[in-house]
Protein backbone atom coordinates (compact mmCIF):
# COMPACT_ATOMS: atom_id res chain seq x y z
CA UNK A 1 0.00 0.00 0.00
CA UNK A 2 1.51 3.54 -0.85
CA UNK A 3 0.35 6.94 0.63
CA UNK A 4 0.44 10.02 -1.15
CA UNK A 5 -0.41 13.45 0.43
CA UNK A 6 1.27 16.80 -0.20
CA UNK A 7 0.42 19.26 3.06
CA UNK A 8 -2.66 19.39 4.64
CA UNK A 9 -4.74 16.80 2.84
CA UNK A 10 -8.30 17.85 4.42
CA UNK A 11 -10.24 17.12 1.68
CA UNK A 12 -10.89 13.53 1.49
CA UNK A 13 -8.81 10.58 1.39
CA UNK A 14 -9.43 8.30 -1.98
CA UNK A 15 -8.54 5.01 -2.36
CA UNK A 16 -7.22 3.90 -6.07
CA UNK A 17 -6.68 0.90 -7.51
CA UNK A 18 -5.08 0.18 -10.21
CA UNK A 19 -6.38 -1.94 -13.55
CA UNK A 20 -6.00 -5.39 -15.24
CA UNK A 21 -2.95 -5.04 -17.17
CA UNK A 22 -0.87 -2.69 -15.32
CA UNK A 23 0.08 -2.09 -11.16
CA UNK A 24 0.02 1.07 -8.83
CA UNK A 25 2.99 2.49 -10.55
CA UNK A 26 1.40 2.76 -13.51
CA UNK A 27 1.87 6.48 -15.04
CA UNK A 28 -1.59 7.14 -14.95
CA UNK A 29 -1.90 6.12 -11.70
CA UNK A 30 1.23 8.31 -10.86
CA UNK A 31 0.23 11.25 -12.18
CA UNK A 32 -3.59 10.56 -10.38
CA UNK A 33 -2.25 9.87 -7.43
CA UNK A 34 -0.21 13.37 -7.72
CA UNK A 35 -2.71 15.41 -8.95
CA UNK A 36 -5.45 14.26 -6.12
CA UNK A 37 -3.06 14.94 -3.36
CA UNK A 38 -2.06 18.40 -5.13
CA UNK A 39 -5.68 19.05 -4.84
CA UNK A 40 -6.13 18.44 -1.00
CA UNK A 41 -6.83 14.86 -0.81
CA UNK A 42 -4.88 12.02 0.52
CA UNK A 43 -4.18 9.28 -1.55
CA UNK A 44 -3.97 5.55 -1.19
CA UNK A 45 -2.96 3.25 -3.95
CA UNK A 46 -1.91 -0.95 -3.68
CA UNK A 47 -1.27 -3.83 -5.92
CA UNK A 48 -4.01 -7.09 -6.01
CA UNK A 49 -2.33 -10.09 -4.79
CA UNK A 50 -1.62 -11.15 -8.60
CA UNK A 51 -0.20 -7.98 -9.73
CA UNK A 52 2.23 -7.65 -6.17
CA UNK A 53 3.53 -11.66 -7.52
CA UNK A 54 4.13 -10.01 -11.00
CA UNK A 55 5.87 -7.22 -9.41
CA UNK A 56 8.08 -9.62 -7.43
CA UNK A 57 9.71 -11.92 -10.02
CA UNK A 58 8.44 -9.97 -13.52
CA UNK A 59 6.11 -12.54 -14.25
CA UNK A 60 2.76 -11.19 -16.06
CA UNK A 61 -0.37 -13.11 -15.03
CA UNK A 62 -4.06 -12.62 -15.25
CA UNK A 63 -6.19 -11.24 -12.51
CA UNK A 64 -7.34 -12.95 -9.88
CA UNK A 65 -11.16 -13.89 -10.07
CA UNK A 66 -13.51 -11.49 -8.37
CA UNK A 67 -13.62 -12.98 -5.07
CA UNK A 68 -9.61 -12.53 -4.22
CA UNK A 69 -9.68 -9.04 -5.86
CA UNK A 70 -12.81 -8.10 -3.16
CA UNK A 71 -11.13 -9.56 -0.08
CA UNK A 72 -7.87 -7.49 -1.19
CA UNK A 73 -9.98 -4.37 -2.02
CA UNK A 74 -11.68 -4.75 1.54
CA UNK A 75 -8.28 -5.38 3.60
CA UNK A 76 -7.65 -1.88 2.45
CA UNK A 77 -10.45 -0.04 3.62
CA UNK A 78 -10.20 -1.59 6.92
CA UNK A 79 -6.36 -0.49 6.94
CA UNK A 80 -7.38 3.08 5.54
CA UNK A 81 -6.89 6.10 8.37
CA UNK A 82 -9.63 8.06 7.76
CA UNK A 83 -9.45 11.01 10.60
CA UNK A 84 -13.10 11.80 10.22
CA UNK A 85 -12.89 12.30 6.41
CA UNK A 86 -14.97 11.21 3.93
CA UNK A 87 -13.45 8.24 2.74
CA UNK A 88 -13.86 7.37 -1.60
CA UNK A 89 -12.82 4.48 -3.09
CA UNK A 90 -12.47 3.91 -6.69
CA UNK A 91 -9.52 2.69 -9.42
CA UNK A 92 -8.72 2.62 -13.19
CA UNK A 93 -10.90 0.02 -15.21
CA UNK A 94 -11.18 -3.22 -13.28
CA UNK A 95 -9.86 -1.11 -10.20
CA UNK A 96 -13.31 1.14 -10.67
CA UNK A 97 -15.44 -1.58 -11.49
CA UNK A 98 -14.20 -3.97 -8.46
CA UNK A 99 -14.88 -0.62 -6.30
CA UNK A 100 -18.04 -0.55 -7.31
CA UNK A 101 -18.78 -3.71 -6.53
CA UNK A 102 -18.12 -3.03 -2.96
CA UNK A 103 -19.86 -0.19 -3.08
CA UNK A 104 -22.83 -1.71 -3.83
CA UNK A 105 -22.84 -3.67 -0.21
CA UNK A 106 -24.73 -1.68 2.49
CA UNK A 107 -21.70 -2.82 4.70
CA UNK A 108 -18.76 -1.17 2.90
CA UNK A 109 -18.22 2.20 5.17
CA UNK A 110 -17.51 4.27 2.37
CA UNK A 111 -18.21 7.77 1.44
CA UNK A 112 -18.05 8.09 -2.37
CA UNK A 113 -17.21 6.14 -5.52
CA UNK A 114 -14.96 7.29 -8.59
CA UNK A 115 -14.30 4.75 -11.48
CA UNK A 116 -11.82 5.99 -14.57
CA UNK A 117 -12.41 4.42 -17.57
CA UNK A 118 -15.41 2.45 -16.20
CA UNK A 119 -15.33 -1.15 -18.36
CA UNK A 120 -18.87 -1.44 -19.00
CA UNK A 121 -18.15 -4.57 -21.08
CA UNK A 122 -15.27 -6.16 -22.81
CA UNK A 123 -14.27 -4.99 -26.28
CA UNK A 124 -16.66 -5.66 -29.16
CA UNK A 125 -19.35 -7.28 -26.42
CA UNK A 126 -21.40 -4.66 -26.01
CA UNK A 127 -24.61 -6.86 -25.44
CA UNK A 128 -22.50 -8.13 -22.00
CA UNK A 129 -22.94 -4.53 -19.77
CA UNK A 130 -21.28 -4.53 -16.50
CA UNK A 131 -23.89 -2.84 -14.39
CA UNK A 132 -26.56 -4.86 -12.74
CA UNK A 133 -25.17 -3.59 -9.34
CA UNK A 134 -25.54 -0.38 -10.27
CA UNK A 135 -28.92 0.37 -8.26
CA UNK A 136 -27.61 -0.72 -4.84
CA UNK A 137 -25.00 1.91 -5.00
CA UNK A 138 -26.11 4.33 -2.64
CA UNK A 139 -23.51 6.68 -2.24
CA UNK A 140 -22.19 9.03 -4.93
CA UNK A 141 -20.54 8.34 -7.66
CA UNK A 142 -18.55 9.40 -10.53
CA UNK A 143 -17.51 7.96 -13.75
CA UNK A 144 -15.23 9.34 -15.96
CA UNK A 145 -14.86 7.89 -19.48
CA UNK A 146 -13.57 8.95 -22.86
CA UNK A 147 -15.43 9.57 -25.22
CA UNK A 148 -14.25 6.33 -27.53
CA UNK A 149 -13.69 4.31 -25.11
CA UNK A 150 -13.72 0.41 -26.27
CA UNK A 151 -15.08 -0.76 -23.25
CA UNK A 152 -18.03 1.96 -23.17
CA UNK A 153 -17.47 5.36 -24.61
CA UNK A 154 -20.44 7.81 -24.72
CA UNK A 155 -21.88 5.93 -27.73
CA UNK A 156 -23.54 3.25 -24.99
CA UNK A 157 -23.38 5.87 -22.29
CA UNK A 158 -26.20 8.40 -24.17
CA UNK A 159 -28.09 5.21 -24.56
CA UNK A 160 -28.34 4.26 -20.28
CA UNK A 161 -30.17 5.66 -17.96
CA UNK A 162 -28.12 5.79 -14.49
CA UNK A 163 -29.06 6.78 -10.49
CA UNK A 164 -29.69 10.02 -9.54
CA UNK A 165 -26.48 9.67 -7.46
CA UNK A 166 -24.14 8.53 -10.60
CA UNK A 167 -22.51 11.66 -12.20
CA UNK A 168 -20.82 11.29 -16.10
CA UNK A 169 -17.95 12.91 -16.78
CA UNK A 170 -16.62 12.72 -20.24
CA UNK A 171 -13.06 13.20 -21.63
CA UNK A 172 -13.02 14.72 -24.95
CA UNK A 173 -12.15 12.31 -27.51
CA UNK A 174 -10.79 9.92 -24.66
CA UNK A 175 -10.00 6.21 -25.00
CA UNK A 176 -9.67 3.87 -22.32
CA UNK A 177 -7.04 6.08 -20.47
CA UNK A 178 -8.64 9.38 -21.38
CA UNK A 179 -6.26 9.95 -23.71
CA UNK A 180 -7.69 12.09 -27.03
CA UNK A 181 -6.03 11.72 -30.16
CA UNK A 182 -3.56 14.87 -31.54
CA UNK A 183 -6.10 15.59 -34.35
CA UNK A 184 -9.04 15.91 -31.76
CA UNK A 185 -7.72 19.75 -30.72
CA UNK A 186 -7.85 18.06 -27.01
CA UNK A 187 -4.34 16.69 -24.92
CA UNK A 188 -3.91 13.89 -22.27
CA UNK A 189 -2.91 16.73 -19.74
CA UNK A 190 -6.29 18.62 -20.39
CA UNK A 191 -8.23 15.32 -20.02
CA UNK A 192 -6.42 13.97 -16.98
CA UNK A 193 -6.57 17.81 -15.57
CA UNK A 194 -10.31 18.12 -16.13
CA UNK A 195 -10.53 14.22 -14.50
CA UNK A 196 -8.88 15.17 -11.55
CA UNK A 197 -10.62 18.19 -10.80
CA UNK A 198 -14.06 16.72 -11.15
CA UNK A 199 -12.87 14.34 -8.19
CA UNK A 200 -11.83 17.03 -6.00
CA UNK A 201 -15.48 18.22 -6.79
CA UNK A 202 -16.97 15.56 -5.65
CA UNK A 203 -15.09 15.46 -2.39
CA UNK A 204 -15.87 18.85 -1.61
CA UNK A 205 -19.42 17.75 -1.58
CA UNK A 206 -19.16 15.13 1.06
CA UNK A 207 -17.75 17.67 3.65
Amino acid sequence: MKLLQNGKADLATIILAHGAGAGMEHPFMESFATGLANRGMKVIRFNFPYMQKTTEDGKKRPPDRAPKLLEAYEAVIKEATRNDQPLIIGGKSMGGRIASMLAASSETPIDGLVCLGYPFHAPGKPEKVRTDHFPDIKVPTLIVQGERDPFGGTALIDTMSFPANFEIHVAPDGNHDLTPRKKSGHTQEENWDKAMDAIARLAKTLQ
